[in-house]
């Protein structure tokens, strides 16, 4: 089977950047005759709600799943996939914006769905309220030392997104989406790479993708999403299929991480089921010396609705292509968590 490639991704923030490194191998594979096959992360626009089709994916594991669907296609024989995701959330009027993130009904909105997760997490572990603020700050704190680190001169959170918007989350602890965003992922095998003449520093194998998906989401399923046994389970199978003991390479410093941050119980349950802590109790010190995103975090480091995992992935091709650490992961969340994936990317020795 072929091993999937990624090759070339780049990203559109707000009017910064450029897609033309995607642009340019694409026009080369035209001019080849190598067909690329096309998958979409579907923007705000699109109905939460309406049959998935193909080709299309949702919700902020979307990446993920569209990841795992381009490796496999790319085993089958598929010479190129490109992955891509738009989202021009400041082009969308407020009242319409607010409409369309109403996925749950006008009656639930997803701060109350955050809420009532983080309380049904806090009873699981055995938690109180205090200390789950307290690990929220931990977070944002080693969100912003990644974020000075990769934008030095990003202007910081106004002081009302320090302000609490429910009993148990600031502003600056869930994602911000008010940004335009355009992303891209390009694959190939390596037999296309190689007909690209694309060097080997910019080849990152795509080495494993686990997902899980729950029957439910929504209210009714919180108890079940906040067990995470479908997120150990997506991690694990990404483990198994790369080979490796991501949390061992990662914690002797020979691997990049990016969490899916939205909110404070995403984080902490990746970190509790893959073995990165042992203990909730264990999280802090663990903050203190490790960076768990590449890129600073959904609160800082932001890109709207389906595409901050997109932004993960396209931010640790970058990291991995650009530095001397070889391995990275990048984690996806959909809905308030019944859907969960884990990407493994190393690029070769």
């Amino acid at each position: 089977m072929s091993q999937a490639i990624i090759i070339a991704a780049a990203k559109i923030s707000d009017g910064e950047g450029s897609l033309a490194s995607v642009q340019n191998y694409e026009q080369q594979l035209a001019a080849l005759g190598i067909p690329v096959h096309e998958l979409t992360i579907e923007s705000i626009a699109n109905d939460w709600h309406a049959p998935e089709t193909n080709d299309r994916f949702r919700s902020g594991c979307g990446p993920i799943e569209a990841l795992g669907y381009a490796r496999d296609l790319i085993a089958q024989g598929t010479p190129a996939v490109v992955i891509r995701g738009e989202d021009l959330i400041k082009d969308i009027p407020r009242d319409k914006r607010l409409e369309l993130m109403a996925v749950y009904g006008d009656d639930y909105p997803l701060t109350q769905g955050y809420d009532d997760v983080a309380q049904q997490f806090i009873r699981h572990q055995g938690m109180d309220a205090d200390q789950f603020c307290a690990i929220a700050g931990n977070l944002f704190e080693n969100y912003q030392r990644t974020y000075a680190r990769v934008a030095p001169d990003a202007t910081p959170p106004g002081e009302r997104w320090f302000e609490r918007i429910t009993s148990l989350f600031r502003g600056v602890d869930c994602a911000n989406p008010m940004i335009n965003f355009s992303g891209a992922v390009l694959l190939c095998n390596e037999e296309v790479a190689d007909k690209l003449e694309v060097a080997s520093a910019a080849r990152i194998a795509v080495k494993g993708v686990g997902t899980r998906r729950l029957e439910q989401d929504g209210r009714d399923a919180i108890e079940t999403i906040t067990e995470y046994r479908h997120l150990k389970d997506a991690y694990d199978e990404s483990c198994a299929q790369a080979g490796i003991d991501f949390a061992d390479r990662f914690v002797h410093g020979e691997a990049l991480l990016d969490t899916y941050t939205c909110y404070p119980v995403v984080p902490m349950a990746l970190l509790l089921n893959s073995g990165l802590v042992a203990s909730v109790d264990k999280i802090p010190g663990f903050l203190q010396e490790y960076e768990i995103t590449v890129t600073g975090g959904m609160n800082l480091a932001r890109a709207p609705w389906n595409n901050p995992a997109l932004n993960g992935l396209i931010c640790m091709y970058q990291a991995l292509t650009d530095g001397e650490i070889t391995l990275g992961a990048v984690h996806g969340n959909g809905g308030l968590g019944y859907r969960q994936g884990v990407a493994i990317l190393e690029k070769p020795a």
